[in-house]
Formats: structure tokens, sequence, C-alpha cells
């Protein structure tokens, strides 16, 4: 917990997709584990934050029954992570947003306080996970003061999490631990990482 408020940051959990390659269905509430993939993802998140907001355009009464609030896209027709980082810097209220994909059951527990001290030290706008010498772009703290820039980005179609990154000072943060952010897209891939 970071004592000044202007440090504040909220958890945008990003579930807002199609879960194409999971066979279709709401890959959040894929069960792994015995619980909701999601809910791996919030118990890892929530304690690191201020507070918590989930990002889902389906099924949205059993996400609520997780116990935080639930908003769904502005931009419509499944737009990607972006769409999910807008509406989450939308209703954002404190000057900081982490985001984490529902899919990330292992995230790290020191993901916000590595990326916000790169942040800070930087002056940078975002800061992002990186780990074998990629970036890991849906794992991301920004400051909330560039909802106006994504919403022009989105406005004029920009889709590409990449491109929007591109044009902002960004600072990369590296993680030893390639594991913690694997993240689970395929029925074989969640059959694999159960406990045998």
């Amino acid at each position: 917990m970071r004592e000044r408020s202007d440090d504040a940051v909220t958890g945008l959990i990003l579930a807002g997709g199609l879960g194409r390659r999971m066979g279709g269905g709401d890959k959040g509430l894929r069960l792994f584990r015995g619980q909701p993939m999601v809910a791996h993802a919030i118990a890892r998140l929530a304690p690191q934050v201020e507070a918590l907001i989930i990002n889902a355009n389906q099924n949205r009464e059993a996400y609520e029954a997780l116990g935080h609030p639930v908003i769904v896209d502005a931009v419509g027709n499944f737009a990607g992570p972006l769409a999910g980082l807008h509406a989450g810097l939308s209703i954002c209220t404190t000057p900081l947003l982490v985001t984490a994909p529902c899919d990330s059951p292992f995230l790290p527990l020191d993901l916000v306080a590595r990326l916000h001290a790169a942040l800070r030290e930087a002056d940078a706008q975002l800061a992002v996970a990186q780990t074998g010498g990629r970036a890991q772009p849906v794992f991301a703290l920004c400051r909330r003061n560039l909802a106006g820039n994504l919403s022009d980005y989105l406005d004029s179609g920009g889709r590409k999490i990449d491109a929007w990154y591109a044009a902002l000072r960004v600072v990369e943060v590296p993680f030893d631990d390639e594991a913690a952010f694997a993240n689970i897209n395929t029925p074989e891939e969640l059959e694999r990482l159960e406990p045998t």
C-alpha cells in the first residue's frame, strides 16, 4: 500500500474478449484449480491496489458475483485490450491504473510495486512489464490523465496496443520469472497447468 494519495492505483482485470482460442465462451469464467480463472488473477492483484474493477462484455452477473464493479467497453465489437483500458480509465478515480488479463493466474505479487517504482523514476506515462526480452503489453501501469489521448486514438480507428504505446513515454520493467506471466489461452494449456 502506498502512503501518498497521488500514488494510489486502481487495478483493472481485462476479461472483455471472446475467448476464441479457448473454443468460445467466457475464458475468465473457465474453471482452473477449482475456481474461475479470473478469481486467481483477482486474488493476486487485489492486495496490490486500492480498488479493483473488472472489464467484461458478457456474463456481467457472474463477474459481479466476484465482488468488484464490472464495466463494459464503450467501443463496440470486442475491440481488444485498449477498449478495456479505455473503459477502466473512464471510471478510474485514482491517479494510476494497472491492467492484468483474466487468464494470467500466476501474475507477480510485486507487479504493481515494481511498475510503479519504474514509472516514477523514469517520469514515464506508462510502465509495462517485460520478460524474456519482450514486452508484456497487457501488464501495464498508466497514468489516468492518458484517458483523452487514448480516446482520440480509438476514435481515429486505432486498435493496436503497441502502436498506442509507441507514441507515449514508456518504461519497460524486466521481470525474471517468465512463468508468472503465463496466460492460459487454450483448453490444452488449461489442462496442462492443472495439478495432477
